[in-house]
């Protein structure tokens, strides 16, 4: 399984801003980060108000403003992220414009499922925060690029 585009920023955002700190220069904006991370700003916005909708960073205006971390967010489940983002299709797409002739009759389809479930199912326990505990953190904020 390969994540989407978005769910990888998205992990990385949290990441980035669960190591950052509160003050005024740790608080990037969001075309910090897309900078920072070297992806268009316009897609990075987009993750961004889907964390923010997710309650999980908070957007500030203004002098001083950027974006912060959530208490919310420091304590996400990295399953729940991943569900956000990826959403809980199926694996395969049994009834495209070409529909699979076996899916009347296919297990391939239930055990695809059953593995997406386990993989999100590992997910869950791990929080925001112990994804950045040591060694992960200090070295996230050596090689972050100043934002």
């Amino acid at each position: 399984m390969r994540l989407l585009r978005s769910t990888d920023l998205a992990l990385r955002v949290l990441m980035r801003l669960a190591v950052a700190g509160d003050t005024p220069e740790a608080t990037p904006t969001t075309r910090d980060v897309a900078a920072a991370m070297e992806v268009p700003y316009t897609h990075a916005a987009k993750v961004v108000a889907e964390l923010q909708h997710m309650g999980l960073v908070e957007a500030r205006r203004g002098r001083g403003g950027g974006l912060a971390l959530t208490d919310r967010g420091r304590a996400a489940s990295v399953g729940t992220v991943v569900r956000a983002f990826e959403g809980d299709g199926d694996v395969v797409d049994c009834e495209g414009a070409t529909p699979c002739p076996l899916a009347s009759a296919c297990r391939l389809r239930g055990a695809l499922r059953r593995a997406q479930e386990a993989f999100f199912a590992s997910l869950d326990p791990i929080t925001v925060a112990d994804i950045v505990a040591a060694p992960t953190g200090p070295l996230l904020l050596g090689i972050s690029r100043p934002v």
